[in-house]
């Protein structure tokens, strides 16, 4: 998927990854060797060493060197680094809460990709509920405000998600079979193309009122949530009005239909249960 993303030329600055994707060497060495900047968070046990580490091949008894490789230098889990950090908090941007900001650190460590060794970034971050721990091959002179900035950009990703879950009905998904869900996705994305054209559209022709800003002292005004677009969608398509006599003929319809589907099954069964007996006398 990063690949198509690359090769169709579409602009991006990183690749933000969860530690499901962002424990994988494999894939940490393909985006490095593609020239792609990432920053994939790592479990707290994950080892790296802060100087370059060697890598030996011990002689056997008859002084041969052993196939058995061994990796001189000391490892250290990153939750074990700690101490040895510099904290820096960063206000990152406003939310619907105020701000944004926790606090932020770094070192340059050692990782070990099977027999070579790179030096990368280890990027801790540290909120009021926990600390997770990333592992980035950002440039060396890159500024811990950039680093922050791109690794908290993660949150749209989810945010997008849980709206397309919650909001659009991605979640709804029932079928068993792959065409059908490759519908239900196809939908999915264009209702949210959909509301992401509609927020577009409503931030270039309502600019934010500075007097709005001024008067409840805020930097930024809230935009459209993807509930407000559902209402909006309501005002402009609404739900036609049954009248009592439209309403009474839908249920008679709807009882009709289920009393031919009863007596369909009934007379199924009469059917299938007269081919029994035949059966049986025969």
């Amino acid at each position: 998927m990063i690949q198509r993303v690359q090769a169709g030329e579409i602009p991006f600055e990183a690749v933000v990854m969860d530690d499901l994707y962002g424990r994988n060497e494999a894939l940490r060495q393909h985006l490095d060797a593609a020239g792609i900047e990432y920053y994939g968070d790592v479990p707290v046990d994950t080892q790296v060493y802060l100087e370059q580490p060697r890598v030996v091949y011990p002689l056997t008894q008859k002084g041969k060197p052993s196939k058995n490789l061994k990796i001189e230098g000391t490892a250290y889990e990153v939750r074990a680094l700690q101490p040895y950090l510099a904290w820096q908090t960063i206000r990152l941007r406003p939310n619907e809460r105020g701000y944004l900001q926790a606090d932020f650190a770094r070192m340059r460590v050692w990782v070990m990709y099977g027999t070579t060794a790179r030096q990368e970034w280890l990027l801790v971050r540290k909120d009021a509920a926990q600390v997770t721990y990333a592992l980035s091959n950002a440039a060396a002179d890159i500024s811990l405000e950039t680093m922050a900035w791109r690794k908290t950009h993660r949150y749209f990703i989810e945010r997008s998600n849980q709206d397309a879950k919650g909001e659009i009905g991605w979640d709804e998904f029932q079928a068993r079979k792959y065409r059908a869900w490759h519908h239900q996705l196809a939908l999915t994305i264009l209702a949210a193309w959909f509301v992401a054209e509609t927020r577009l559209d409503w931030r270039q022709r309502f600019q934010q009122d500075p007097a709005l800003l001024a008067k409840y002292e805020v930097e930024v005004l809230p935009q459209l949530s993807v509930g407000n677009v559902r209402e909006l969608l309501r005002a402009a398509m609404p739900l036609p009005q049954l009248s009592p006599e439209d309403a009474a003929q839908l249920v008679t319809m709807h009882l009709i239909n289920r009393t031919r589907s009863r007596k369909s099954r009934l007379h199924t069964r009469e059917g299938y249960g007269s081919s029994l007996s035949a059966g049986n006398l025969a």
